[in-house]
């Protein structure tokens, strides 16, 4: 499908399942290189970056756990600013490698948020490996360790991200149409 309509919006085929898993091949090639040795610890937040730690982990040939922490931030196509977790880490992580996984880091709110809530907890360390990163949007300094993909400053939906919870099941990432 070249383009989709989820309730009020339309949005048009912007990345190929195919270039997606090609740049998560490179992110977990470059982790695996990185964390061998080392057992680390994968926190997939959710529920956007789901699909994106699945496939992750698959290509993952070291010994390695995932667990799981759910954030939210976003209201319609805007990121609201404001992090409210809304379920907790089940998994002790100190003196661990932690490696969170993000489905994309935008403003970067999110994410500094994260990693400031695990570093209490005294960690080894801490990286981040996110499927898309919008440099155009970051407002704070945290960028990512590891990124499938760089993208503009657009609202987006498939593979995880959704839109008022439609469009996560794609297999493609689709742009809204202005």
């Amino acid at each position: 499908m070249t383009a989709i309509r989820l309730k009020d919006k339309t949005f048009n085929l912007f990345i190929s399942e195919q270039a997606i898993i090609k740049g998560i091949e490179r992110v977990a090639e470059a982790i695996v290189q990185d964390m061998t040795g080392k057992s680390p610890l994968f926190i997939c937040v959710l529920n956007g970056a789901f699909m994106f730690a699945s496939d992750l982990m698959k290509r993952m040939d070291i010994p390695c756990e995932i667990d799981f922490i759910r954030l939210s931030s976003y209201r319609g196509t805007r990121s609201s600013g404001a992090v409210k977790e809304i379920q907790g880490l089940v998994a002790k992580i100190e003196n661990r490698h932690v490696v969170i996984v993000e489905d994309i880091i935008d403003t970067g709110h999110t994410i500094s948020y994260l990693k400031n809530r695990l570093r209490v907890e005294n960690p080894a360390s801490i990286t981040t490996a996110c499927l898309l990163f919008k440099p155009e949007a970051l407002q704070t300094g945290v960028k990512p360790d590891y990124c499938a993909l760089e993208i503009p400053n657009d609202f987006i939906v498939g593979y995880g991200l959704d839109y008022e919870g439609l469009g996560r099941n794609l297999r493609h990432i689709y742009k809204i149409k202005n």
